[in-house]
């Protein structure tokens, strides 16, 4: 499987508060974000519902993969999805386990495993409100 995913009852703004809190409690932070709904109206005059792609990072995650293979900064950040359906807001993360494992270095296989559990940790979270 190549992503982890929950459904908040909370509308998309109230859902990404809540999301950035927890990151931040868990040394992650958002590095970017791509508004897929913007760009799809603006490309495309082509209406969909609250779409976003966020780049979630924990800077010293990063440089244990980028000193260990400069090139795999291309598998970086670890990416998530926020997608508006109705009144709830669906939240995809990620699995960090099979697209760091493109790698052939151990140490970027073991920085997989610690962010897997690190977002596995913001699930959590996020379920138990």
């Amino acid at each position: 499987m190549y992503e982890m995913n929950l459904t908040l009852d909370l509308p998309f703004d109230a859902a990404l508060e809540k999301i950035r809190e927890i990151l931040a409690t868990n040394h992650l932070g958002i590095v970017s974000d791509v508004d897929v709904q913007a760009i799809f109206k603006n490309k495309m005059d082509k209406e969909i519902p609250t779409y976003h792609i966020y780049g979630a990072c924990n800077p010293k995650l990063a440089d244990r993969v980028i000193s260990a293979e400069p090139n795999a900064g291309t598998l970086l950040p670890c990416n998530f999805i926020m997608r508006e359906e109705g009144a709830k807001t669906i939240v995809s993360f990620m699995d960090p386990v099979p697209v760091l494992g493109l790698s052939q270095s151990s140490e970027v296989h073991a920085v997989a495993e610690e962010a897997k559990r690190m977002i596995e940790t913001v699930i959590a979270q996020l379920k138990s409100g």
